[in-house]
């Protein structure tokens, strides 16, 4: 504790260096009452530019960010996620907890994507048969999101992208967890923006659930998961729903919106249980499900990660020399410009029985 409690400290301090930030049009204030961000536990990771949606790895020993690059494009914000419109990722690393965070530069462009259309949102990375693969979902030349792939030989890139999104993919926010086995999953799945509910026949309909996206009444939309093939590009099997239940193990409807999924799918494991965890989406909760297997279904358990200031809540689990992290992100940098992210990191602790202590990112108040 005493050494994690001097990494956070580092890390406040790295925080504080903001003119980079400020030149980007956010500011600071100094008045602790009126600063909902006064009692945060962390500080910004990347001070430089506006980040978010944090996918961490650890890579030959080293702490890897696969994030998002949030940018302000002006345009007005909507459900849809319209302003949301990032055109390329950097790629980050830490030799250690608290040391420096180095940025590799632009790692994969918008541009050199043959089939893109537009908006990188949130990707995530693996490394398998001497290769590393970044996934990200983009909207294709006919507006619909699909999932890309892209490998490099180093996992900062910078990463070339197959000529075709992966066969059979839609939706945002891939994840892709490795078992022990080797075997590789990937979830994914966003309702609203992430147009989920547009596909529950199975086939895109632009007008599909428009204004009734999630029925209070009804199951709720569930994530998605499928095996990878062994080379990683592909599906090897037809796309799974997955099942998230409630403590009495009944499916969750579409009004319980403190638990029901909305985007943000990871998966990491833990004393041989695999946990399934994901955003609330507009009640802005990170919660989790525990299950038997890669597919589950998965048992909620509980909040991860109480709101965050800022409306989307994105984030990711890791552990590193024998502490687990939560990376997540909120609008520090930017004083609360939902558009404008920066990520952070924190421990995360479980108690003796498996089940994750609930993580109150601004609990120093």
């Amino acid at each position: 504790m005493l050494l994690f409690s001097a990494i956070l400290m580092a890390l406040t301090a790295c925080g504080q260096r903001t003119d980079n930030a400020l030149s980007n049009g956010g500011s600071v204030k100094n008045d602790e009452e009126a600063d909902p961000f006064a009692g945060a536990i962390s500080q910004p990771l990347i001070p430089g530019i506006y980040t978010a949606d944090p996918s961490a790895h650890v890579f030959n020993d080293k702490i890897y960010i696969y994030p998002s690059h949030d940018i302000n494009t002006g345009i007005p914000e909507n459900d849809n996620g319209d302003h949301f419109a990032m055109k390329d990722y950097h790629v980050f690393s830490m030799d250690s907890l608290g040391g420096k965070v180095t940025d590799h530069g632009i790692a994969l462009d918008v541009k050199d994507i043959p089939w893109a259309g537009r908006q990188l949102w949130a990707p995530d990375a693996a490394y398998k048969n001497g290769t590393y693969y970044l996934y990200f979902p983009l909207k294709d030349k006919q507006d619909i999101f699909r999932i890309g792939v892209a490998t490099s030989k180093t996992p900062e890139g910078p990463f070339k992208a197959q000529s075709e999104p992966v066969k059979g993919s839609f939706s945002i926010d891939p994840a892709v967890f490795t078992d022990t086995d080797g075997i590789s999953y990937m979830y994914f799945g966003g309702i609203w923006g992430g147009q989920l509910q547009k596909w529950e026949n199975g086939k895109f309909n632009a007008d599909g659930s428009k204004t009734d996206r999630n029925k209070d009444d009804e199951p709720a939309l569930t994530p998605k998961v499928a095996k990878m093939s062994n080379d990683m590009l592909k599906f090897a099997e037809e796309p799974k729903d997955i099942v998230i239940l409630d403590e009495n193990r009944k499916v969750l409807k579409g009004g319980d919106h403190d638990k029901r999924f909305f985007e943000a799918s990871w998966v990491h494991k833990y004393n041989g249980k695999y946990y399934f965890s994901y955003s609330t989406g507009d009640t802005h909760q990170i919660c989790y499900a525990i299950g038997e297997n890669p597919y589950g279904p998965f048992i909620y358990q509980g909040v991860i990660l109480k709101p965050v200031v800022g409306w989307t809540s994105h984030h990711s689990i890791v552990e590193f020399k024998g502490i687990w992290l939560l990376f997540y992100h909120d609008t520090q940098l930017s004083n609360g410009k939902t558009y404008l992210r920066n990520v952070k990191v924190t421990e995360l602790k479980y108690d003796a029985g498996g089940k994750i202590i609930p993580v109150d990112a601004y609990a120093n108040k």
